[in-house]
């Protein structure tokens, strides 16, 4: 049960960053979607999804990997 847990929490934000990749490419074909007013402000929501979900799984992995002691020496948590 945890481990589905757990990819859950990794799924949701990996579709979060797959759909600012979607709005900020619809974005460059000028393909507007219907509840964002402005080309503009869908690529900055694209990025600001694609950034938060991205950085959200990075450090999920950055935590699970530094709990594990499989990171560099230079990353590794020193003070237990």
């Amino acid at each position: 049960m945890r481990r589905i847990i757990a990819l859950l929490i990794l799924v949701i934000p990996g579709f979060l960053a797959g759909y600012g990749i979607k709005l900020m490419r619809d974005m460059t074909f000028g393909i507007l979607q219907s509840p964002i007013p402005f080309l503009w402000l869908q690529f900055l929501l694209g990025l600001i999804l694609f950034i938060g979900g991205l950085g959200f799984v990075a450090g999920f992995i950055f935590h699970r990997d530094r709990k594990r002691n499989k990171v560099q020496t230079r990353f590794s948590n020193t003070k237990k």
